[in-house]
């Protein structure tokens, strides 16, 4: 039996789940950033902490609490970024969980000098991670209310990499691509190189894209037009009826109203493309008008400022 369509695009764009401290890429991603924020903070060293001449080897404990309710994120990363200093940490709130405002999501102990140091950059990487798994699940809660099919997605606008990438899968959201190296996705500055038209330069991709398809999640290609997004599907519809194979193939509409989308996913369907297909609608969307598109009938929606702007969840480290 084949796939569904939410099935094809959740394999598609849904791999999250190998962003965890056990991926040697995962661990080395974490392990770069809190190398560098640590040290930018700590170089040469802690003035505040060197002022008030406290007993560096004095044991204390904190905990990290929770002014707002939202979604576990980055707890993981803060366990191990804090065990590798010499800080202890036992979880309250396992990465995912929701928990309420005045939860405690840790227990910190430590000495009071490690505590007070590495308070702000552990602080940081839970905040945003947390304000990231929360904003996802708001947004694809609202999806869901229109469209029941549709999916949220990131895109790669993402100042912290694959930690952001793993705070959207754990807000219940598609990582899209993991990196450049994860899928083909044509965008129009790579069409502009092929052909003039970008009715013209689809087809023509897609074709050289498909040979290459065993070492990529999927292809996808960007079109602004309903011209050049039914030239781009009839291109995927020849390619794929050359094999039994299973492969996703996408159509990202990029920059389009909600109505120039209705329009184009009708044409799909009367011109026998539909089932060839999977559809992104992307560029402009917010919190604002994300409703309007799912409305539309899209599988997934992208959203870049899930990771390019988020705003930071509000949480607290307390010793005692």
């Amino acid at each position: 039996m084949r796939p569904t369509r939410e099935q094809r695009l959740e394999a598609a764009l849904f791999r999250g789940a190998s962003l965890t401290l056990d991926d040697p890429d995962y661990a080395a991603a974490v392990r770069s950033l809190t190398d560098m924020l640590l040290h930018t903070d700590l170089a040469p060293s802690d003035l505040t902490i060197d002022a008030l001449t406290l007993e560096p080897k004095a044991a204390a404990s904190a905990v990290i609490v929770t002014r707002e309710p939202g979604v576990a994120a980055g707890l993981a990363e803060l366990g191990w970024i804090l065990g590798t200093r010499g800080v202890e940490v036992a979880l309250e709130k396992r990465d995912g969980e929701s928990f309420a405002s005045g939860d405690v999501l840790a227990h910190l102990s430590g000495s009071r000098t490690n505590l007070l140091s590495l308070e702000r950059v552990g602080l940081n990487l839970v905040q945003r991670m947390c304000g990231i798994a929360t904003a996802a699940g708001d947004l694809q809660s609202r999806v869901r209310r229109c469209n029941s099919a549709a999916r949220v997605v990131a895109t790669r606008k993402t100042p912290w990499g694959l930690l952001d990438k793993r705070a959207v899968h754990l807000g219940g959201c598609g990582t899209h691509r993991i990196g450049l190296s994860d899928a083909i996705l044509i965008k129009n500055n790579h069409l502009a190189l092929i052909a003039s038209r970008e009715e013209d330069a689809a087809p023509l991709a897609i074709e050289r894209a498909w040979r290459a398809r065993k070492q990529s999640a999927f292809i996808e290609v960007e079109v602004r037009s309903q011209t050049a997004a039914l030239a781009a599907a009839e291109a995927f519809r020849a390619v794929q009826t050359q094999t039994s194979d299973e492969y996703p193939c996408l159509l990202l509409l990029d920059n389009m109203k909600p109505e120039q989308i209705c329009a184009i996913l009708e044409a799909l369907r009367r011109e026998n493309l539909w089932d060839f297909v999977l559809t992104e609608a992307s560029g402009g969307i917010a919190e604002s008008n994300i409703e309007a598109y799912a409305r539309c009938g899209v599988d997934a929606i992208s959203v870049g400022a899930l990771t390019h702007s988020p705003r930071a969840l509000d949480l607290s480290q307390r010793i005692s």
